[in-house]
């Protein structure tokens, strides 16, 4: 479904991705793990052609896509929740959700997908009337991924879902990005949370300084002594 190749990103002078290349399946949940700044944010929104790769391509089911405006990508099908959820406060969260079926595809099908959003989260449809910025943490974060199902994503890119979540909250949101997956949505994980995200995941990738270092399965990933001892604390 999702191919990089050897891209290389830079801010400025800064060079924040080394050559990385991944794939992503139609099906699966990947994870991309490591520390804070190694570069796992820059590649979604690379992805998301936000940035633009100075070398390597960016392949969405065997097309070029790293030079497509980033509202042509989102039309294709990839959506990406941002760190921080980046709602609209002083809209409800029925007006949150409805300004992510922007396109005709998700118009077309915006009640049924409100139907989905509102099964996935029972909490949202209480709330709907209510200004999204006097939501929970974690309510928040269900209505920032709730909005991005409402454009039908065929790839939804999570970028750190559990920050700042209570473990109650962090399992729910875990629980539930299995359940979109199970119901034909491919994901893409970074998440600092790397025992649950490898956990979750059929396969990760390990992004270093800007470089992948390692991938491999999610459980391969789990037994593996720098991830255990760099990540895990073992």
């Amino acid at each position: 479904m999702l191919k990089v190749e050897g891209i290389e990103v830079f801010y400025g002078d800064l060079q924040a991705l080394r050559g990385v290349s991944l794939q992503v399946d139609q099906g699966e949940i990947i994870s991309i793990i490591g520390s804070n700044g190694a570069g796992k944010t820059t590649t979604l929104m690379t992805i998301s052609s936000i940035l633009k790769p100075r070398q390597g391509e960016v392949l969405f089911q065997g097309i070029p896509v790293q030079n497509y405006p980033t509202s042509k990508i989102v039309e294709l099908g990839i959506v990406q929740i941002p760190e921080g959820r980046q709602l609209f406060p002083s809209l409800t969260v029925l007006e949150n959700l409805e300004m992510g079926a922007q396109f005709p595809k998700a118009r077309k099908v915006r009640e049924k997908t409100l139907e989905w959003v509102f099964k996935l989260f029972p909490r949202l449809k209480e709330r709907k009337g209510q200004l999204a910025g006097t939501l929970s943490g974690g309510e928040q974060q269900m209505l920032a991924i709730g909005r991005g199902l409402m454009s039908r994503p065929s790839l939804l890119m999570l970028d750190e879902p559990s920050l700042g979540l209570s473990p109650i909250l962090v399992k729910a949101i875990f629980d539930i990005t299995k359940e979109i997956n199970q119901e034909g949505t491919t994901i893409l994980l970074v998440e600092q949370n790397v025992f649950h995200s490898l956990t979750l995941s059929h396969r990760g990738y390990v992004l270093e300084n800007g470089s992948i270092v390692l991938s491999g399965t999610g459980q391969e990933l789990l037994k593996n002594q720098h991830i255990r001892q760099s990540y895990l604390g073992l």
